[in-house]
């Protein structure tokens, strides 16, 4: 990250998040990545991609939350989008049960491909908790900062729009939407993806298919979840 002057992220969302860049937690957590990185240790994703879920979604485009808790930790997988790896990557766990669910939900075959950018270009915010991680060392960065601009971010969201669908796979992320105003949102609750847990309800919940009809019913488009086969 670099200076509030310089930062790269989407206008709508800067407009809305620049302050955050001066708060005393934002400071702190600069100085921990950059102490991170004078340690030898290597961060995931790259800087440039920290914010690629803000990029390729801008903020008068949500429709859909996706809400995460921190990225891949493996060599490739992050790229900035919660549950999505780049192409030519191997799709993780968790994402491989999205894909069942969404193939028994709405028909469409499991992507070869985990790249999820297809959604989050049509509006649904990949958003993790937290934005950062050291590799091979899942939850390395939770506590430092990204919590509390994350919380920033779903709370902008909850206060300035109407009609988004918010999914809340398993109790970290029902935990940080507990404060979502359910009379202007759609909130989606399930278990979480993983193998440890998709079986107590994640597959089978219908997610994708309540969401379309939640937007069509608001005269909205809906979100196109078929994925991709490259």
């Amino acid at each position: 990250m670099t200076q509030t002057s310089t930062i790269q992220l989407e206008p709508g969302w800067l407009s809305q998040l620049e302050g955050e860049f001066a708060a005393p937690y934002m400071r702190d957590l600069k100085g921990f990545l950059r102490g991170q990185k004078e340690q030898g240790k290597v961060i995931f994703p790259a800087g440039e991609e920290y914010f690629s879920a803000f990029d390729h979604t801008p903020i008068d485009k949500v429709k859909v939350v996706i809400l995460g808790q921190d990225p891949y930790h493996g060599p490739g997988q992050a790229h900035g989008l919660c549950f999505s790896v780049p192409d030519g990557i191997k799709p993780p766990p968790s994402l491989v049960n999205i894909f069942k669910e969404i193939e028994s939900d709405l028909g469409f075959a499991p992507g070869q491909s985990g790249n999820l950018l297809h959604w989050a270009d049509q509006g649904v915010l990949l958003l993790n908790s937290v934005l950062t991680v050291e590799q091979g060392r899942a939850a390395s960065h939770q506590g430092v900062g990204w919590e509390e601009f994350t919380d920033k971010v779903i709370h902008v969201l909850n206060d300035q729009r109407e009609g988004i669908v918010f999914m809340l796979w398993g109790a970290y992320a029902q935990r940080k939407g507990a404060f979502i105003d359910q009379q202007k949102h759609l909130v989606l609750k399930a278990p979480h993806p993983s193998p440890l847990s998709a079986h107590r309800g994640f597959l089978g919940c219908g997610h994708f298919s309540k969401a379309n009809a939640y937007l069509e019913a608001r005269g909205d488009t809906p979100i196109d979840w078929s994925l991709p086969q490259t």
